[in-house]
């Protein structure tokens, strides 16, 4: 039982302490950096998704602790689950990756900011964009979005 626990208490603070972790480049709290500019070119692509959150895993794997405490008793029963558990994470990560982690359509826009420089900035497709329009980059690096000036 003192087994079961300490794996149960082990995961729990996994999650709690990867779902916490939070900083000012990530979203948290912080100043975006945000260019203005005029649309030079739009090509339709493809991106990778990154849908990775473990949750399919964490699932999986409590799932399969719970149907390996069904099996058996004492130590052969201990052994079933944390085998139930590591077999559930396995599938439960693999799910997660074949349902969600697919490439979506998406744009590459190349803008000239104001200062002259060509900024290049892939994204999901956004149908407002077009060709010569005036635009804002938010943020940098992957973060990075092209949006319509208002107007």
């Amino acid at each position: 039982m003192k087994t079961i626990l300490s794996w149960l208490m082990i995961t729990a603070l996994t999650v709690v302490t990867a779902c916490s972790t939070v900083g000012s480049t990530d979203g948290g709290a912080g100043e975006i950096q945000i260019r203005s500019g005029k649309i030079e070119q739009i090509t339709l692509t493809r991106m990778q998704t990154n849908h990775d959150s473990g949750v399919g895993a964490v699932l999986g794997g409590l799932g399969g602790l719970g149907i390996g405490s069904l099996i058996g008793r004492g130590t052969g029963r201990d052994v079933a689950m944390v085998a139930g558990a590591v077999a559930g994470a396995a599938g439960g990560n693999y799910v997660e990756k074949k349902k969600y982690d697919q490439p979506q359509e998406a744009q590459q826009i190349i803008v000239r900011v104001t200062n002259g420089v060509l900024v290049s900035v892939t994204q999901p497709i956004n149908p407002a964009l077009s060709k010569g329009m005036k635009v804002y980059i938010e943020g940098t690096g992957n973060d990075a979005r092209v949006l319509p000036q208002g107007g």
